[in-house]
């Protein structure tokens, strides 16, 4: 499907036409492979672009002013580019492309007069970050738009939409989400070392198997969440380990050291983490190696860390992915994102995924009364405009 003529016509249902070019940017959702909750524990990560996510459609405007709407929200704020922008409750969704304009500026970047219309075909509070995507798609278009001369880095670019997270929407994220949704690149995932930002790219080379991402259409709220606690969680522990170590990071100890721990809860969130680290690193020689076997054990063993020691899964999440790693066309299965809700990911035997989908469908929904949705993304690019 050519999604840009329904983008373009979108765009003119919400604006008045004239004569001014629009412009298309887009910034891909993510699914992380494994690595879950370790890119704020400094350790490696390896997420993928995916082919849904956020497009933002622009037109210059000869004023000082920026209008903000969306395809799917009725919620539209009209900004002036002089203004000093706040989070409110209230603003709902513009809350990002806010904080976004807000740090440019403060970071000596330029943002101009300007229609915006978002529309995003990724499902919201699935875990496949799309506030990261949001950020990204408009911290791009300005740069595209307002400052071409002196366009900032794709990472450095990653590293500011990570601070609006934090700094102005409150949600203590690490930096990979926002990384992906910048740097990703078609048919490949991401090993990114958190703590330094070195990264490389790894084929996704899936041969006879498909990734198959399953929304278990649980909504969860990543800032209503706990997440904010789990770090605080594991920041505890490094600080109970360095009475014996110097670490700088969670992911810098090993895991006998987590021996020094006494809180059996603060234990198990260490061990995760610690584990979490070594099933990257072995996820990425498995990849490297052509064994996609080894690749699902991985994932197996991941969610049964993420379920039992960090605490982070749910029965919705816990349902679909025994259900996936149960039937005999998947080979590995986890959930994907925060948690609480959400997404799971499983690799699953490509001739044989209409039979997959119907049979974990039916089941999910006798045991949840929740119809999930599947998805079969193409591995995308990061942030980048559309010539169409």
């Amino acid at each position: 499907m050519n999604i840009y003529p329904f983008l373009i016509n979108e765009f003119y249902t919400k604006y008045k036409t004239n004569d001014t070019p629009l412009r298309i940017f887009f910034a891909p959702g993510r699914v992380n492979i494994i690595g879950e909750h370790i890119d704020y524990n400094g350790g490696p990560v390896m997420p993928a672009g995916i082919s849904m996510g956020i497009y933002v459609i622009a037109r210059l405007r000869s004023d000082n002013e920026i209008h903000l709407k969306s395809s799917l929200h009725k919620k539209e704020i009209i900004l002036k580019t002089e203004d000093t922008f706040t989070f409110y409750n209230y603003d709902g969704w513009t809350n990002y492309p806010k904080g976004v304009f807000q740090f440019l500026k403060n970071a000596g970047y330029k943002i101009g007069g300007v229609d915006l219309l978002v529309y995003s075909d990724l499902p919201g509070g699935a875990g496949l970050s799309s506030s990261a995507a949001v950020e990204l798609a408009f911290a791009y278009t300005m740069m595209q738009l307002f400052n071409s001369d002196k366009t900032m880095p794709l990472e450095k670019l990653a590293v500011l939409c990570q601070q609006v997270e934090n700094k102005f929407v409150g949600v203590n994220c690490g930096i990979m989400d926002q990384f992906a949704s910048a740097m990703a690149k078609k048919d490949h995932a991401i090993v990114l070392q958190c703590d330094t930002l070195a990264y490389e790219y790894i084929p996704m080379n899936l041969r006879e198997y498909s990734l198959v991402i399953m929304n278990t259409n649980k909504q969860r709220s990543l800032a209503g969440s706990e997440f904010n606690k789990r770090r605080e969680e594991c920041e505890l522990a490094l600080q109970i380990i360095n009475e014996a170590h110097q670490y700088k990071y969670l992911c810098d100890a090993d895991l006998e050291d987590i021996d020094i721990i006494k809180d059996e809860l603060i234990k198990k969130r260490a061990k995760h983490v610690i584990s979490e680290k070594q099933r990257v690193l072995a996820t990425k020689k498995y990849f490297e190696q052509g064994d996609l076997v080894k690749v699902g054990e991985q994932l197996n063993e991941s969610h049964q860390s993420l379920k039992v020691d960090f605490e982070v899964s749910c029965i919705e999440l816990d349902t679909i992915v025994d259900l996936a790693q149960n039937h005999p066309a998947c080979i590995g299965s986890r959930m994907t994102g925060a948690g609480f809700g959400g997404c799971a990911i499983a690799l699953v035997a490509t001739h044989q995924y209409p039979n997959f989908k119907l049979e974990i469908s039916e089941k999910y929904k006798l045991t949840t009364n929740l119809e999930p949705s599947f998805y079969k993304c193409a591995i995308s690019d990061g942030a980048h405009e559309i010539k169409y």
